[in-house]
């Protein structure tokens, strides 16, 4: 009865594609001014600051589908690496109630890097 390996597949994909959109939603509304400032300040063109629309907003609604999901999981966890990079430093400093500083980004990290290993599953579009 718990050994659904597809149900897993679509709840992993699900919750990392709509916890993800909802940034990409509130760059939509606000802009992505932030990200540029951050891009500015690692001596980085600031113009790279609207890949965060792919990032954020397309690769989560492909995951979200299944489709191309290992594709845009890749993009993802290439969008949280540079968010750590730019926001944190790699630095491992500890938040104010304990864990990393970076915990968010790097469980989208490492929840997108397990999408590309485990593929859509039978729930997709893409079907694999």
């Amino acid at each position: 009865m718990f050994n659904n390996i597809e149900i897993a597949r679509l709840l992993l994909r699900l919750s990392l594609g709509i916890l993800i959109l909802f940034h990409g939603i509130h760059k939509v509304i606000h802009g992505v001014s932030g990200v540029k400032a951050m891009l500015s300040s690692s001596g980085l063109p600031d113009v790279l600051a609207y890949g965060v629309y792919v990032g954020e907003l397309i690769a989560p609604i492909f995951i979200i589908l299944g489709l191309y999901a290992r594709v845009a999981s890749l993009v993802l966890a290439f969008n949280m690496l540079v968010a750590i990079f730019l926001a944190y430093g790699f630095s491992f400093s500890l938040a104010k109630y304990g864990g990393l500083s970076m915990e968010s980004p790097l469980i989208f990290m490492i929840m997108s890097i397990v999408v590309a290993l485990l593929g859509s599953g039978k729930y997709s579009v893409n079907n694999k």
